[in-house]
């Protein structure tokens, strides 16, 4: 019999970090729509469990924890409880990340870096490790880490502890592919510019509605994650950048 068209990633395992809002939740959307069993972490269980509400809509295996991706032993039980539910490990998206308002030199706490380093570049290398084995053992696994265009360009706008964490995010990405494919394993950088989500809520001056519109939607990036996770295991995307077509924010 032939694949589904209308549900590619069947019988595919997926865990998706920071699925609560955001790219996040489009991810765990799309991937659930897509056919693929998704297991979902984020901070507030009961944005989770929203989420996983409308994901079970699709008809396919969801779980939920709630989860600081900055916690090892945490993202271990998570990861854990997937591999063991799901009999495996296809693809890792990690989507969780945070910015402050407060975000020049002249005013970033070591509070603020601190939190942002554990989040956007501490929970990446921390969640990735946790899906290592599974993958090695499978000689297979996808792993979509996403960074920013401040991860590409530095920018005044995104901030210093954003933007040093998120460059920190994009060689993260490629010491993977360069160690990991004898492994099977593959990885792939995503650099967006402006996306609209709550993110957008802790600049120093929030955009207006209408320059929200504008920009990349949530379900954009979620499409361009079921691609990546379309792809044959034969090719590897190292880095994606995507852009707003206006780019006056």
């Amino acid at each position: 019999m032939g694949s589904d068209t209308t549900r590619p990633l069947a019988g595919k395992a997926i865990l998706i970090t920071g699925a609560g809002t955001g790219i996040g939740r489009a991810a765990a959307l799309a991937f659930a729509e897509a056919g693929a069993s998704i297991s979902i972490c984020g901070r507030r269980l009961s944005l989770l469990e929203d989420v996983a509400a409308q994901a079970r809509a699709f008809d396919v295996p969801v779980r939920f924890r709630a989860v600081d991706v900055a916690d090892e032993t945490a993202v271990q039980d998570w990861v854990g409880d997937a591999s063991t539910a799901f009999g495996g490990i296809d693809v890792l998206a990690n989507c969780a990340g945070t910015n402050a308002p407060e975000r020049t030199w002249s005013n970033t706490t070591m509070e603020s870096w601190n939190e942002l380093i554990a989040t956007n570049l501490t929970g990446i290398f921390i969640c990735t490790r946790a899906v290592l084995p599974t993958m090695r053992s499978q000689h297979n696994g996808l792993i979509i880490n996403v960074s920013s265009m401040a991860g590409v360009h530095p920018s005044t706008v995104s901030g210093v502890a954003y933007g040093a964490s998120k460059f920190g995010v994009v060689s993260l990405t490629g010491s993977l592919n360069l160690e990991e494919w004898t492994n099977g394993i593959r990885a792939t950088v995503v650099c967006p510019g402006e996306v609209s989500t709550p993110i957008m809520d802790k600049r120093p001056n929030p955009p207006p509605p209408q320059a929200r519109a504008q920009m990349i939607q949530p379900e954009d990036m979620g499409a361009t994650l079921v691609f990546l996770a379309n792809l044959p295991p034969r090719v590897v995307v190292e880095e994606i950048l995507i852009r707003p077509t206006v780019r006056s924010f």
